[in-house]
C-alpha cells in the first residue's frame, strides 16, 4: 500500500497520471491501434529455437510431406507449357472447334438433348480432343516442377483430412497477416499483379491500332489477332513468373529451415536418441572382435603361410594354384589380433615367416579376401617356395591323422 502511494506521488510530481484500464481499452479499440505482437514470428529466436534443424528432423519432415518448394514455379510451368502447346496446336484446335459448332448447328432442329444420347457422346469426344492434350501437359508440368524441387516423394499425411484446420482461429488472424510469410505473400501478389498488368499494357498498347480496326476486319483476321495477342501475353507472363520463382524458391528454403529450427535441448535429446550410448558402442566393438577372432580361428589353420612383422603385424596367406589367380589374404591383424593369429598358426603348424617390408605393404594395401597386389608377387612367391615343402608335410600329416 505504501509503495502504491509513493508511486502515485511520484507520478503527480512529474505531472503524469497512470493510465486507467478504460483508457487502455479505448486505445485498443482505436482504428490506429496496432499491436506489435502481430508482427512477431511464431519461430522467433527469442523462443529458444536457435539451432538449425538436424538431418534427421529434415528427413522426418520430408516423410510427412513437409518440404521447401515454390508454388510459383509450379504455377509458372503449368502456364508456360500449355500455352506453348496451344501455340503449336492452335490451327488444329480451331478446325476442331469450327467442326463442332457446325455439327451442333446443323442438327439443332433434329436432335433432342433429353432423348438422343449421341449429343452427349459427340460433345465429350470433341471435349477430349480439345482439352485432354492441354490438361495432360499441365499435369506433366506440375509433376515435373515438383520433382525438380523435392525429388520423388509420396506422402499421405498432407492429404489426410484434418478437421481442426476447418475451425477458424480468429486469434491468429492478424498474426498470420503481419507475419514474415504473410507480408511476403502480400507483396509477392502485388508484384505478380504488376507483372501481369505491365505485360498486358505494353502488348495492348503496341497492337492498339490493330485492335481498333478489328471491327472492320473479317472474322478470321479478328480472331487471329486476339488469339495471337493472348498467347503472346501468356508466354511472356509465364517466363517472367519462372524468373520470379527462382528467388521465391530460395526464400521458401530459408523460411523452411527457419520455421523448423530446434532448441539446444531438442538437439541434445535427438543425439541421445539416435546415437548409441558409449557403453553400447563398446559392447558392439567387443562383439565384433569376438566374431573376428572366431573367424580367424577357422581360416588361419588353412593358410599356407603367415607373414609377420614379427610382433606388431600378422597376415595369413592362402594359395591354391587350381582355383585362385594368386595368393589371397585370409586373415590380417595388428597387436593383439596379430598375436592371436601367430598363436593359432603355431598350434596348427602353419609356417611363420618374418618379413617386415612385405608385412607392412600387405597390411596397408590389402583387406581380408583380397588377392595380393602385383608388386608383391615376387616376394610372396619366394616365401611360398620356401615353405611349400613344410606345408606338404603338414597336409600329409593331417590326412594320416584323419585316417
Amino acid at each position: 500500500m505504501a509503495c502504491l502511494m509513493e508511486r502515485k506521488a511520484f507520478n503527480k510530481k512529474r505531472g503524469t497520471a497512470p493510465a486507467s484500464s478504460r483508457d487502455i481499452i479505448s486505445r485498443a479499440r482505436s482504428p490506429a491501434f496496432i499491436h506489435l505482437q502481430w508482427f512477431s514470428d511464431a519461430d522467433d529466436p527469442a523462443s529458444g529455437k536457435t539451432e538449425q534443424p538436424t538431418d534427421h528432423k529434415i528427413r522426418k519432415l520430408r516423410d510427412e510431406g513437409q518440404v521447401a518448394k515454390s508454388q510459383e514455379l509450379i504455377g509458372a510451368l503449368s502456364l508456360f507449357l500449355p500455352a506453348l502447346l496451344i501455340l503449336f496446336l492452335a490451327p488444329s484446335m480451331l478446325r476442331t472447334s469450327v467442326e463442332m459448332v457446325r455439327f451442333f448447328l446443323l442438327r439443332a432442329a433434329e436432335l433432342d438433348p433429353t432423348r438422343d444420347g449421341i449429343i452427349v457422346i459427340v460433345f465429350f469426344r470433341y471435349f477430349a480432343i480439345l482439352a485432354i492434350p492441354i490438361l495432360a501437359v499441365a499435369v506433366a508440368a506440375a509433376l515435373f516442377s515438383n520433382i525438380v524441387q523435392v525429388g520423388f516423394l509420396f506422402a499421405t499425411k498432407p492429404i489426410t483430412p484434418d478437421f481442426s484446420k476447418v475451425v477458424p482461429k480468429f486469434g491468429q488472424f492478424f498474426k498470420r497477416i503481419f507475419s514474415v510469410d504473410g507480408l511476403y505473400n502480400f507483396f509477392k501478389s502485388i508484384f505478380k499483379m504488376v507483372i501481369v498488368g505491365s505485360v498486358a499494357f505494353v502488348l495492348i498498347r503496341s497492337d492498339l491500332h490493330r485492335l481498333l480496326n478489328i471491327q472492320t476486319a473479317g472474322l478470321w483476321l479478328g480472331l487471329t489477332a486476339v488469339a495471337t495477342l493472348a498467347i503472346r501475353m501468356m508466354l511472356i507472363v509465364a517466363v517472367m513468373l519462372i524468373i520470379l520463382a527462382i528467388p521465391d524458391y530460395m526464400f521458401q528454403r530459408w523460411r523452411f529451415r527457419e520455421r523448423n529450427k530446434m532448441t539446444r535441448q531438442e538437439v541434445k535429446e535427438e543425439h541421445k536418441m539416435y546415437e548409441a550410448d558409449p557403453q553400447i558402442q563398446q559392447r558392439i566393438r567387443s562383439r565384433f572382435r569376438d566374431l573376428l577372432r572366431q573367424n580367424v580361428a577357422a581360416v588361419v589353420p588353412k593358410a599356407d603361410v603367415v607373414i609377420t612383422n614379427p610382433t606388431h603385424l600378422a597376415i595369413a596367406l592362402e594359395y591354391d594354384q587350381k582355383t585362385m589367380p594368386g595368393p589371397m589374404v585370409t586373415a590380417i591383424g595388428a597387436d593383439e589380433m596379430a598375436a592371436k593369429i601367430r598363436q593359432i598358426a603355431q598350434e596348427n603348424g602353419v609356417p611363420l615367416v618374418e618379413n617386415k617390408p612385405l608385412a607392412w605393404v600387405l597390411y596397408e594395401k590389402t583387406n581380408v579376401g583380397d588377392f595380393i597386389p602385383e608388386s608383391c608377387w615376387n616376394a610372396v612367391a619366394t616365401v611360398l617356395s620356401k615353405v611349400w615343402h613344410i606345408n606338404e608335410a603338414r597336409r600329409k600329416k593331417v590326412a594320416h591323422n584323419a585316417l
